[in-house]
């Protein structure tokens, strides 16, 4: 596809990129991409890659690595030449920039010297993955990678626990079934759930269901490529009496007692300060 150059004014524009399927992009992308003086990428392979798909001349103009290693001295750069007039286009290896992707130093530190950033949308594994889930969409609540550590991974989905929004998590295809089983644990098996896997790409999948089926069909599976997450929104729960120290005594033989008490009144829905006062005084017991 041919593109006349027409000179861009100096700026960042932030290009989204297809997450699978390389038709997935916009006209006004494949325009900047084709005009902008110089071209900062997460991955630069994939960025020559597909503007060649696209039929877009690189010419002379550079494509630089920029990703999340990259440091200050790198952006310090890209703002130097936006200020001497040139145009810089930021693009992920897929996706949009900014979304658990690079370019928030970037864009922050163009903006703190006064010189214009504009956004080119396109795909979004996010928002992919909301229209084709099944799930509430009138409010979501985007909480890209959690931690690889369990105790704290948990720690972070009780603090979203009684958020009244479906909650959408990227995650390492090597760690879902761990993600679904702390989930369960924090959130409930019985939570509406949906992993989607491949987004636009040949072998897509959408796996709907509860976390705790979930769990169970993703346990001693092997998964491989990009992996989306997503978990209904919560819903009125009964604590029966005892069911908080019994919580914190299984939560406290792996985790610390501030941890525990964030996680058990997260799961069972209690201010996490009357169940960290019960943490406490259960410690003290044991001691």
């Amino acid at each position: 596809m041919n593109h006349e150059i027409r000179p861009l004014s100096a700026g960042l524009y932030l290009v989204a990129t297809p997450i699978g399927s390389a038709r997935d992009i916009t006209l006004r992308a494949l325009d900047i991409l084709a005009s902008c003086d110089l071209i900062a990428a997460e991955d630069t392979r994939t960025a020559r890659k597909l503007m060649e798909i696209h039929g877009v001349p690189l010419g002379k103009r550079q494509v630089v690595a920029f990703h999340d290693h990259s440091n200050a001295g790198q952006v310090d750069r890209l703002v130097a030449a936006i200020a001497a007039g040139r145009s810089v286009a930021c693009v992920s290896e897929a996706g949009t920039p900014l979304i658990a992707d690079p370019g928030y130093e970037l864009a922050v530190a163009v903006q703190a010297a006064g010189l214009p950033v504009t956004a080119a949308p396109g795909a979004s594994a996010v928002l992919t993955a909301l229209a084709v889930a099944g799930l509430p969409t009138d409010r979501f609540a985007f909480l890209g990678f959690l931690s690889a550590a369990a105790s704290q991974r948990k720690t972070q989905l009780a603090e979203v626990r009684e958020m009244p929004f479906t909650l959408v998590i990227y995650e390492s295809p090597k760690r879902v079934h761990d993600l679904l089983s702390d989930a369960c644990d924090v959130l409930g098996e019985g939570r509406s759930a949906v992993v989607c896997r491949e987004l636009t790409k040949k072998f897509e999948e959408v796996s709907r269901g509860t976390l705790g089926s979930l769990m169970g069909d993703f346990e001693g599976r092997a998964v491989k490529g990009e992996v989306v997450v997503l978990i209904g929104r919560a819903g009125a729960q009964t604590v029966a009496d005892g069911d908080v120290e019994k919580a914190l005594r299984d939560a406290m033989t792996t985790m610390r007692v501030k941890d525990a008490a964030t996680a058990v009144a997260g799961a069972l829905g209690l201010p996490r300060r009357q169940v960290y006062q019960t943490a406490l005084d259960m410690d003290r017991k044991d001691e």
